[in-house]
């Protein structure tokens, strides 16, 4: 059973590298984050059209490996409709899972697909650069973070 769901995570994935979904610059953001992961030179931005504090829409460019683009395509969709607050709730969600492979909370869907980057260390700051971006991003940073 956990190889049957460990073969679905990584066919979502690969999914998500190879067609990203939202992968595009935002005409009129009123939101971006920058994102720079110098080991391996993952590279994204994020942007984010705001409604007051709710995203409308999210969208993503850059490159890098496969787990960072199907991490920030995933991102994405997740954060459409969810407020400044939900989405760095959500933020630390994601972070838990990455980091130690657990998943808790409702309503995390396909993102439970990075529960196995914690076996992989190297992969972790992959998995969430996008991430850090979008917390970023509305939070109004102007500054790139990154990884280090």
């Amino acid at each position: 059973m956990a190889e049957d769901l460990d073969e679905l995570y990584q066919q979502v994935i690969l999914d998500h590298c190879k067609t990203p979904r939202n992968f595009r610059a935002l005409p009129g953001a009123s939101r971006r984050g920058e994102g720079y992961n110098p080991l391996c030179g993952d590279n994204y931005t994020v942007f984010v059209a705001m409604d007051g504090d709710r995203v409308r829409e999210a969208t993503f460019q850059g490159s890098g490996c496969c787990i960072s683009k199907a991490s920030a395509s995933l991102l994405t969709d997740a954060v459409k409709g969810r407020t400044k607050e939900e989405v760095k709730a959500l933020f630390g969600q994601v972070h838990d899972i990455i980091t130690t492979g657990r998943v808790t909370g409702d309503g995390l869907g396909k993102l439970a697909v990075f529960a196995g980057v914690h076996k992989f260390p190297a992969r972790v700051k992959c998995a969430i650069l996008a991430w850090h971006a979008l917390v970023a991003a509305v939070d109004g940073a102007e500054t790139p973070v990154t990884t280090e």
